[in-house]
């Protein structure tokens, strides 16, 4: 299910192509409105008496990653949130009373998930949705980690290709409910994944939902399986969808988008706006007027804000955590008469979902029951010990991928141990590609210490290739100085993860724009050292990273420009479970590795 939006010329840099794209999609929107007759013009006054409202409640929620397990989620303030079992049910408590109420979700419900929903390609992950009655969702970025085929069978249905049907008398069905992805096209057809936006009748009104990820969704997942594909400009995509809505009558128009932002400091009060930061701030700027609520996601934080349209007219825009640990509940006010929003009457609140306070929902605990057996067959064996907490970085652990890490630095020990036999020197891992802690006390009856296989996995599920590589010592300078990202992204540093001897200095300074938004403005990296011995930045070392990095993931785009043979490592999964079996007791890795001079 795609919709044309022209044609684009193969030619010319990626920039060149996302304008001939954008230029492509403009000329289909006015050959669309064109041909249409158009609804009434926008109307801002209040309702009169032969105007009723319609209350339409949209529930809301972003970045699921599969958690359906009550123990997978975490907290909220101090307060154990989130599974499938309790967020059903909050839904539904949600839902009651309400004449009209659609649920939404703003992209990464699979990719990045816990064991028990990623070991098999998060079906669990969307059987849960299905049962919750989510309606519609944008695509994130983790939808596209096993490329577009992948995703296409996630909505679609259909048994996996390499490990089949989980269960032979049930194959899976797909997605109830419509992913959508207006800024992903097709850079030969121009036609988009999935469908670029929805439509729902709600009472005597037509409601439309225009879905997209982030632009550089392209640097954060592996490059193979989006090959041929293009993401554009979020608000120039939503802009150009507007008269197209508008042409089938549609004057209600929410966006669902996977990017957000930040409150100051995060993660904030999950219901307040608090000096509100990051790349949300300029493409709420930038969305047309006639967009009337943007529900967000993609920096797993919280917050509910409205803030002003181009026009200074106020607009919700939410973000509910991650997770599953909160909802947004939002009331849309419309104008029965003129299908509009009445802006100052709709309001939005922020629910935690507190486990303490809700019944499990029996129809999330018979789903989970379903996979338990196969979950235990693959998950419960134990690979390795641990003598410590093993963290990722930030307070709580995971919060900021700025940091040198424990968790990050393991996994580089383990890739470089996993790729000696090829002459590895020097391993990097991303921080995004490390999930969750290996964390020292039991989690299922399997003892202090004890890492399991489904612990292992939940700790780095993507799957990916380590691949080992030459590189001159200024070509790896040049990684190390690529932490500090581009700007006006949600995370302006990436710690890379080092292996153990590799160690440098590191100075970096950040500003804050006009818009708000946190950019790393300098870095020097210095005093580079391999086992005590100077970098030379003539000499030539060999690198192991996995295959998201190799392709210039996360903006680390100089192991991309690497043209010399690239050694096969295997599976970064097994390298580390490898690792824990030969040398456990495993201690957590110094994070020392890098002196920070600021």
């Amino acid at each position: 299910m795609s919709s044309p939006v022209g044609n684009a010329a193969m030619g010319g840099t990626r920039p060149e192509r996302r304008r001939r794209l954008l230029a492509a999609f403009a000329a289909f929107v006015v050959a669309l409105t064109s041909l249409a007759i158009l609804a009434q013009p926008a109307s801002a006054e209040r309702p009169g008496p032969r105007d009723p409202l319609i209350d339409l409640q949209l529930l809301a929620f972003n970045d699921y990653h599969g958690h359906l397990e009550a123990s997978t989620p975490g907290t909220v303030a101090g307060v154990t949130a989130g599974g499938a079992e309790y967020l059903a049910t909050l839904l539904n408590q949600l839902r009651r009373n309400q004449q009209h109420s659609l649920t939404v979700a703003a992209g990464d419900l699979i990719g990045g998930s816990p064991a028990f929903s990623g070991l098999f390609h998060d079906e669990p992950s969307v059987e849960s949705l299905n049962a919750m009655g989510l309606d519609v969702s944008s695509v994130g970025n983790h939808e596209f980690d096993e490329g577009v085929t992948e995703l296409l069978r996630m909505q679609n249905g259909g048994c996996h290709p390499v490990d089949g049907c989980y269960f032979e008398d049930a194959p899976y069905a797909g997605a109830n409910f419509q992913w959508l992805a207006a800024n992903v096209v097709n850079e030969t057809t121009g036609e988009t994944a999935l469908p670029p936006y929805w439509v729902k009748k709600v009472g005597t009104v037509k409601v439309g939902f225009i879905g997209m990820t982030l632009e550089t969704t392209d640097t954060l997942v592996a490059a193979a399986g989006i090959e041929g594909w293009d993401f554009l400009d979020e608000a120039e995509t939503a802009n150009a969808l507007v008269p197209i809505l508008k042409a089938q009558g549609v004057e209600t128009i929410v966006v669902l988008l996977h990017e957000g932002g930040s409150q100051t400091p995060p993660p904030g009060d999950v219901d307040a706006c608090v000096g509100i930061t990051g790349p949300i701030v300029a493409i709420n700027s930038a969305l047309d007027p006639e967009i009337d609520a943007v529900i967000t996601g993609h920096t797993h934080l919280p917050y509910n804000c409205v803030l002003p349209d181009p026009d200074g007219q106020p607009r919700i825009v939410t973000s509910a955590y991650s997770f599953g640990r909160v909802v947004s509940e939002v009331h849309l006010m419309i104008n029965r008469r003129t299908g509009e929003v009445v802006r100052n009457l709709s309001t939005a609140v922020n629910h935690v979902v507190d486990q303490a306070t809700l019944r499990p929902n029996r129809m999330q605990t018979a789903i989970i029951a379903k996979w338990q057996p196969l979950f235990d067959d693959a998950a419960n064996d134990p690979v390795g010990t641990i003598t410590a907490d093993i963290n990722r970085g930030g307070d709580p652990p995971g919060d900021d991928r700025g940091v040198e890490s424990a968790a990050g630095n393991l996994v580089a020990d383990a890739q470089l141990w996993a790729t000696s036999a090829s002459g590895a020197q020097i391993a990097f891992m991303n921080p995004g590609g490390v999930r969750s802690d290996l964390t020292y006390a039991e989690s299922d009856g399997e003892g202090d210490g004890v890492v399991t296989y489904g612990e292992a996995f939940t700790f780095q599920p993507f799957g990916n290739t380590l691949l080992t590589f030459p590189m001159t010592g200024a070509e790896i300078i040049s990684v190390l100085e690529e932490q500090c990202q581009p700007a006006g992204l949600s995370r302006p540093f990436l710690h890379l993860g080092v292996s153990e001897g590799f160690t440098y200095d590191l100075a970096k300074t950040f500003v804050v724009d006009a818009s708000g938004v946190t950019n790393c403005d300098s870095i020097t990296v210095s005093n580079v050292k391999l086992n005590g011995v100077d970098l030379d930045l003539a000499a030539t070392y060999q690198v192991t990273v996995n295959n998201f990095l190799a392709d210039g993931g996360d903006n680390f785009g100089t192991f991309a420009t690497i043209t010399a043979p690239r050694l096969d490592g295997g599976n970064d999964l097994t390298a580390l479970i490898g690792y824990l079996g030969t040398f456990s007791p495993v201690s957590p890795p110094s994070t020392d590795r890098v002196n920070e001079l600021n």
